[in-house]
């Protein structure tokens, strides 16, 4: 029997010593090819004007840019700590994106202002799913593609224990259970994408989460 969700957060990782660690963890993910990258590639995603929901320190969007060179790629991020840390690796990246501070639910976007939109590990944090599914159709030009990935929290114990152990550096080990605590599961994705614009998604699981991909 799958647990009930505990929410984690709707404010994204704000202390500035904790987005430090987070930033280590997520290269380290980056360099073990986990963050997601090719998967999106895989969904159909192929450049444009992107625009990357949650990038934390970067480098999912970073690495996408790197493999399919789109026109531009802009970042909406809670938390003023990450986009300090997106901004530093957009530089050693030596790739022009522009980050701004702003809510999923309510980004600070014109209608139909993009052509792909993506997010990596940050739905599980969205205090209103349908609202943000709705926002990502609303910035999304019509043919647009959208593909948004997290982890998944009927995922094995098995898996789930190997992930623990091979998270570095280990001040992440407790963020990442309590992400997995609050994360969805495909049914529940499922039905929150029914009520929203990206009804005609599809969602599928992998080892350690699913992804969510579709076209306006």
């Amino acid at each position: 029997m799958v647990k009930n969700r505990i929410i984690e957060t709707n404010e994204g990782i704000q202390n500035e010593v904790t987005v430090e660690s987070f930033d280590v963890f997520a290269r380290n993910m980056r360099d073990r090819g986990w963050n997601g990258v090719d998967g999106m590639i895989a969904s159909g995603i192929k450049g444009g004007d992107v625009l990357e929901v949650g990038p934390g320190p970067g480098y999912v969007g970073l690495e996408l840019a790197a493999k399919i060179h789109p026109a531009s790629l802009t970042g909406c991020e809670i938390s003023p700590a990450m986009l300090r840390f997106a901004e530093k690796n957009a530089a050693e990246y030596g790739i022009s994106a522009r980050y701004v501070q702003g809510n999923c639910m309510n980004m600070p976007f014109e209608d139909e202002s993009f052509d792909t939109v993506i997010s990596n590990g940050s739905l599980h944090e969205w205090e209103d799913p349908i609202r943000a599914f709705d926002e990502i159709f609303r910035v999304l030009r019509a043919g647009g593609r959208y593909c948004i990935t997290d982890l998944r929290r009927d995922v094995h114990p098995l898996k789930k224990m190997m992930v623990y152990f091979s998270t570095h550096p280990k001040e992440m080990r407790p963020g990442l259970i309590s992400s997995l605590n609050a994360a969805y599961t495909s049914y529940e994705i499922t039905e929150l994408l029914r009520h929203s614009n990206l009804h005609n998604a599809t969602v599928a699981g992998d080892f350690f989460g699913l992804c969510i991909a579709g076209q306006k």
